[in-house]
């Protein structure tokens, strides 16, 4: 079988054929079954369907190792009070002679990644996630785990990405209106300050961990970057997954003022600007000027005036 193609210099090899050895030798019940990749896996883990029931998550590289000690920690306090499914952990899976970190068995959850086209009534939808986030946002945080000090880690103060965000930008200055990304961006940084707080948030609401069965939402999946900090982190699903009256009816369910959304707005345009010539030669995107994210975001803000 062919193996996973990589998206990062520190990847390590993954294939169907290793999932396959992993579950013979330590969980026998659940070996012998059909071993399928999704196809939307993520940037930080391979995902397999196994069988009707499961599906085995596996870290590409060190640095996304983890993430299964934290959903058995986290997700059954989360779950109870949230209005969709989310993963369930079963098992934690230990390293092997070749595989060298710990990687999960959970239930299989339903449903097919976002697509506002498929939507029964997008803005309900965007009223459902509000809901969910509002959800998450009331449990209690103690002895909540924290973003790592990092640039990277959602739901932190903008400033650190600066430098990143500006050298992005001038490897993709005949690709942008530089003028205008540049005022977004230091429009946002004029409002990054978050004093109240910190809440659970998810981090990462993006098509691909969100699930929709039948028109409507049905889970929320891949929580590695939930964690205590600035609720703007999750406001960034207005523009990675909604547009036009159902971003207006996110935001307003949300009940987000004006620096939280700049914030926001912030974080979806650095990681996005930042993550187009990292991903060039690994997930080539043949139009990244041409964005529609991004251009709907520059839209956005100028609108805004």
């Amino acid at each position: 079988m062919s193996k996973v193609a990589k998206l990062h210099d520190d990847e390590v090899e993954i294939d169907a054929q290793l999932v396959a050895r992993l579950l013979a030798e330590q969980f026998p019940q659940w070996s012998g079954a059909p071993i399928e990749v999704v196809t939307a896996s993520g940037t930080d883990n391979v995902t397999f369907r196994v069988g009707e029931d499961l599906a085995v998550r596996l870290p590409r590289t060190p640095g996304t190792q983890g993430q299964v000690e934290k959903d058995l920690a986290w997700l059954p306090k989360l779950a109870p009070h949230l209005p969709l499914a989310v993963p369930e952990p079963l098992a934690l899976g230990e390293p092997s002679a070749d595989y060298p970190f710990t990687w999960g068995v959970y239930r299989w959850l339903e449903g097919e990644p976002f697509d506002l086209d498929q939507l029964a009534d997008p803005n309900a939808t965007a009223r459902d996630l509000a809901e969910f986030i509002r959800c998450l946002q009331t449990v209690d945080t103690t002895d909540a785990p924290v973003p790592p000090d990092n640039p990277f880690s959602r739901g932190t103060p903008l400033a650190p990405r600066d430098a990143m965000f500006r050298e992005a930008l001038d490897q993709l200055r005949d690709e942008f209106d530089v003028e205008l990304v540049l005022a977004a961006w230091e429009a946002s940084l004029a409002a990054d300050t978050y004093t109240g707080p910190p809440r659970w948030v998810h981090g990462d609401l993006m098509s691909g961990n969100i699930l929709v069965a039948n028109g409507n939402l049905s889970a929320v999946i891949d929580f590695a970057t939930a964690w205590a900090a600035d609720p703007a982190a999750d406001v960034l699903a207005a523009w990675w997954i909604f547009e036009g009256d159902s971003r207006r009816a996110f935001r307003e369910a949300l009940e987000v003022d004006s620096t939280t959304w700049a914030r926001a707005r912030g974080w979806a345009l650095s990681a996005s600007m930042i993550a187009i010539p990292y991903y060039r030669t690994r997930r080539p995107d043949p139009n990244p000027g041409e964005h529609p994210f991004i251009t709907d975001l520059l839209n956005d803000f100028t609108a805004e005036g």
